[in-house]
């Protein structure tokens, strides 16, 4: 917080009427404002709604409001202060689930503020506010604001606390708990027809991997922490002192661990992302954010160790023992080529804000890349100082050097790394980070006495082989028009001449126009069906393709361990394979 006799007070009022599940008021009252100034609506880093375009009846009580650009308006009115008055009118729900982070209302509560309710004066992004809801009288409210003595008013210490903590409301279960005395308190909402569920062990497993997280890091870097798990929604948003996750009440009634690693990703955000911050997350604003070339560690690392957390509290994890996990995930890197064939930073660039096909005819992806990436550095560290540091110490230097004003960059990485290791790790960066070179698995699993073995064995289910369904569409902008997404120029679909970025016209005379009609249409085809395509490329003809339904290999990873380890090298095995530190 930044405080100054000519910064403005902001004071936000934000109304959801009873029964009105269709948006929300805000009043936001400002002093101290000159006679001239800009408001904005805030841009999410990873997920932009554009909620500037749900923004209706913007008036100011006094003088006149003129937008400037999609996310700004220009305020003219007599110096000292004004009110401004605008509606959120929430868009027409999808189909469910919900994705966790958007906002919503219905008759039982909501999701709400953050980017998605409130404007804030351009060049006073360091002025605190305080928000004031008027809700329903039977809602109550979870949420990273710091409450007040009034009831229903919080405060937030400057527009980045306030675009960063969302806001939970209506009637909910809530569990707290505290970690070294800092309060914690899980949130969830139900839907009407919520399965019941064993709320004691969700809970549970939701403390002590908080508290693995914690210890990792040496304390909490919040004061307080919100979890806002919701019925009926998937994924999940990391923030500053919250997150938003969903949660469904069928899926936890079959096993109430089952939203651990989700929750776990998202809350080690909460320093691998939020604390330790790549340099182009630079606070708020309303313009895009430049590429991201480090997000393979931001992601990855918080991958890795989400896995490896759970494991340390001796909680369920999806994969049995470490090396499951790690045949999977290389299982998973070989079956998308895109991952072998372009670097790190280039996948990292390309992974939010951007369209589906910017790697061409490849996919890749930078939650696995990084995974992978950093699991190859803690075998390097575990080796270079004989088991006495690991990418924990790696993890912990990184939040000492840039959990501040200044977030770091790919060689602050690499020198990390090496000043943890006493070793060079330039020739690893070189290949794997800023080159697209595919990582040798056995060169890095070698120094823990161990071999992957890689062989490719035909796709089938139940024992049959299984056509080459390898394709995907979306409805592409600016027209939504259905354009095909290939991951893979040696699928079927690939060697049939299709590439990312044809317009899907009609598949066997028929017209999708969504993904989900796309994929009916093919699903619907056997083995040896040939399906006939009229697309076009951009700014190209049409034309037509026939893609013949064939068989195909998928690779098949098994981790074992070499005959000839040494005792260091079963030493090193030992601990990695019990996730110690």
């Amino acid at each position: 917080a930044r405080y100054a006799r000519s910064q403005p007070v902001v004071h936000y009022a934000l109304t959801i009427a009873d029964g009105d599940t269709t948006g929300w008021d805000v009043l936001m009252s400002v002093r101290n404002t000159p006679d001239t100034f800009r408001v904005a609506m805030a841009k999410h880093p990873e997920y932009d709604d554009r909620y500037f375009r749900y923004v209706q009846n913007l008036r100011v009580d006094v003088g006149s409001i003129v937008r400037e650009d999609s996310t700004v308006w220009r305020v003219v009115a007599p110096a000292g202060a004004v009110v401004l008055s605008y509606r959120i009118q929430l868009p027409r729900p999808t189909v469910p689930p919900r994705a966790a982070w958007r906002p919503f209302l219905s008759p039982a509560g909501g999701l709400t503020g953050g980017p998605h309710a409130f404007m804030y004066v351009v060049g006073a992004e360091l002025a605190p506010s305080h928000v004031e809801l008027r809700l329903p009288a039977a809602w109550a409210v979870a949420t990273g604001l710091t409450p007040t003595s009034q009831p229903r008013t919080y405060f937030a210490a400057s527009v980045y606390t306030l675009v960063e903590s969302p806001i939970l409301v209506g009637v909910f279960h809530a569990w707290p708990f505290a970690i070294d005395a800092v309060p914690h308190t899980i949130a969830y909402l139900p839907l009407p027809n919520a399965v019941p569920f064993d709320t004691a062990l969700f809970a549970q497993g939701i403390q002590r991997m908080a508290s693995e997280a914690v210890s990792l890091f040496g304390r909490p870097p919040y004061r307080e922490y919100v979890f806002m798990f919701q019925d009926g929604a998937y994924g999940g948003l990391e923030h500053h002192n919250s997150v938003t996750l969903g949660a469904p009440s069928a899926d936890l009634a079959r096993n109430p661990t089952s939203e651990l690693p989700e929750a776990a990703h998202e809350y080690l955000h909460t320093w691998n992302l939020m604390r330790i911050r790549p340099a182009e997350y630079v606070g708020v604003t309303y313009k895009a954010i430049q590429a991201v070339p480090t997000l393979w560690f931001s992601e990855g690392l918080t991958m890795m160790y989400a896995d490896v957390l759970l494991r340390r509290a001796k909680l369920p994890t999806s994969d049995s023992t470490r090396v499951s996990h790690l045949e999977r995930l290389v299982t998973r890197y070989f079956a998308q080529p895109g991952n072998s064939r372009f670097s790190a930073e280039q996948v990292s660039r390309i992974a939010y804000n951007a369209t589906p096909y910017e790697l061409g005819d490849y996919d890749a992806s930078t939650h696995l890349q990084g995974e992978l990436l950093g699991t190859m550095l803690d075998l390097i560290v575990r080796n270079a100082t004989n088991g006495e540091r690991s990418m924990d110490d790696v993890m912990r230097v990184m939040l000492d050097r840039f959990s501040g004003e200044r977030g770091f960059t790919g060689p602050d990485i690499e020198r990390t790394v090496g000043d943890i290791c006493a070793c060079s790790v330039r020739s690893f960066f070189d290949a794997h980070v800023r080159g697209g070179q595919p990582i040798p698995f056995d060169r890095y699993l070698g120094l823990i006495g161990m071999r992957a073995v890689v062989t490719r064995e035909l796709a089938t289910r139940e024992g049959q082989p299984i056509p080459d369904l390898r394709v995907r569409a979306w409805n592409a902008p600016p027209d939504s028009s259905l354009t095909l997404i290939i991951g893979d120029p040696y699928s079927a679909w690939g060697r049939a001449g299709l590439h990312s970025r044809d317009r899907v016209i009609s598949v066997n005379d028929s017209t999708p126009t969504t993904w989900p009609q796309f994929r009916q249409m093919v699903g619907r085809a056997k083995m040896g069906d040939s399906l006939r395509l009229l697309v076009q490329a951009p700014e190209g003809p049409t034309r037509w393709v026939s893609v013949v339904l064939s068989e195909y290999a998928r690779p098949v990873v098994r981790i074992e361990e070499a005959a000839n380890a040494t005792d260091k090298q079963r030493r090193l095995r030992a601990a990695w394979l019990n996730s110690a530190p």
